[in-house]
């Protein structure tokens, strides 16, 4: 298992939001909002069913995971497929230390590269038409707005044509008024829980962190994200799950 180091242009929401306690203590993220775990889960499902365009022949599917965080998703990548080999991408030292122990028994087997730097930096060094997975559990909705956008155009350069982008994470319901009974209730989890570790300050980090993700620069609404796969390019586009503010999309770089 390697890591690489990558010069770092981040986007500071995200490097300041997981390089503090809350990176540190990521896993609590389980605790507070489960539908995380899930999202995670299911990215993992999708490409285990998922037909690779020209697989085959003892070839590695090379699969790029953006924001790797504690390794969660990776680990759900790893035990999909046997023929996939990952590059785990993560800004934030202490949750790639958290993934480089959770996910210790893949060191040996040369499936696992780990780098440290910010994902709009990394992807734009790969080379075009190079990667064809590229995977994400929970960390799109970190990204400002125009970071993302960003993001999305140099994925869709970098995919082969037939490769595909499969998210799991945080799109915002379209209806605001529906999105905001939905974080009333999630921060009533966090009350909850936290009240019962006798934590309260992750209870404020966590709060503070959830208002951030809310912002109007921040936020990432479904119908919002749809429309950016498709106008950069990607056709299919397409929502597979969808739970209160939760859903896994998936979208193709279509076929030369």
């Amino acid at each position: 298992m390697a890591t690489v180091d990558v010069k770092r242009t981040a986007d500071p929401a995200s490097e300041q939001a997981f390089s503090g306690p809350i990176g540190a203590e990521y896993e609590m993220l389980k605790l507070i909002c489960p539908a995380a775990a899930d999202m995670s889960r299911q990215v993992g499902a999708f490409l285990a069913g998922w037909q690779c365009p020209g697989s085959g022949a003892g070839r590695r599917l090379k699969v790029l995971e953006i924001g790797c965080g504690t390794g969660i998703t990776t680990a759900g990548l790893l035990q999909a497929r046997a023929d996939i080999e990952i590059m785990a991408v993560d800004i934030a030292a202490p949750m790639l230390a958290q993934a480089k122990a959770n996910l210790a028994a893949w060191n040996d087997t040369g499936r696992l590269h780990f780098v440290e730097s910010d994902a709009l930096s990394f992807v734009k060094g790969l080379a075009s038409n190079s990667v064809d997975v590229v995977a994400s559990g929970y960390a799109f909705h970190n990204f400002l707005d125009d970071y993302r956008c960003q993001i999305v155009r140099e994925i869709h350069r970098v995919l082969r044509p037939g490769g595909v982008l499969i998210n799991g994470d945080r799109y915002a319901l379209d209806d605001t008024v529906e999105q905001t009974r939905v974080i009333q209730e999630e921060l009533r989890q966090y009350f909850r829980v936290f009240a019962e570790l006798n934590r309260p300050d992750l209870l404020e980090d966590w709060t503070l962190h959830l208002f951030s993700d809310e912002a109007p620069e921040h936020v990432m609404r479904l119908e919002p994200a749809l429309t950016l796969y498709r106008d950069v390019g990607f056709d299919p586009v397409r929502v597979h799950e969808r739970y209160r503010n939760n859903a896994v999309v998936s979208a193709e770089k279509p076929q030369a």
